[in-house]
């Protein structure tokens, strides 16, 4: 199911900032190589993300699933200077992938590279001033990430959840344990009076959140 209609998609995408060509290649790449390809944020979703980290200038950003690093590089587009992005990845098979992707951008050495249990890595990260959190993980586990990143993120800081309208299944009849589990998410942010909040209808759905 598409959240919006393939032909306003379309003129979306030719209204916006080309696609550069190196993440058209990880793009292809991804489909032709990868397992579920389709987790890869893509185009029109990769623009956004990096216009919301040029409008932040981050410093430091943490990304929980690296996939195969497209979104990593669209977010890392708008660090600072001495920014970086630490990015965590559960699948060591795509070390060799990312490693040669990340090599060769401009912003490869802003970008560190972290393999194994993102909750386990979180909690030894001694930082506590993240700019932007991206999560685009398992998702049973986004309200654990989201409770974890939210103690390491600034005050006015962006906490950004991919896939949160799940295919349109989250306001049907589908009650699957990972549409609960994304309701449930929706439900707990939406009630949270830390945070400003804002589901965008983009891709699959972003749950923007600011820390007040």
């Amino acid at each position: 199911m598409e959240i919006l209609p393939h032909g306003l998609q379309a003129y979306l995408e030719n209204h916006c900032d080309p696609e550069p060509e190196l993440l058209q290649a990880i793009n292809r790449e991804t489909y032709l190589k990868v397992l579920k390809p389709n987790m890869l944020s893509g185009y029109y979703q990769g623009r956004l993300l990096s216009f919301l980290s040029k409008m932040m200038q981050p410093e430091r950003i943490l990304e929980i699933g690296t996939f195969t690093g497209y979104a990593t590089i669209c977010l890392a587009e708008g660090l600072s200077e001495n920014g970086e992005i630490h990015t965590i990845e559960v699948n060591r098979e795509l070390e060799e992938m990312l490693n040669s992707h990340f090599k060769s951008t401009n912003v490869g050495k802003k970008i560190k590279l972290h393999f194994g249990q993102a909750e386990q890595i979180i909690n030894d990260f001694p930082y506590k001033n993240f700019d932007i959190v991206f999560i685009d993980a398992d998702k049973k586990n986004n309200y654990t990430y989201f409770s974890l990143a939210f103690d390491k993120l600034r005050t006015g800081g962006l906490i950004i959840i991919d896939n949160v309208l799940w295919k349109g299944k989250v306001y049907g009849p589908e009650n699957g344990p990972d549409t609960q589990a994304i309701r449930k998410l929706n439900d707990q942010i939406a009630a949270d009076e830390r945070v400003e909040k804002l589901i965008l209808p983009v891709r699959d759905g972003l749950l923007i959140i600011r820390k007040k």
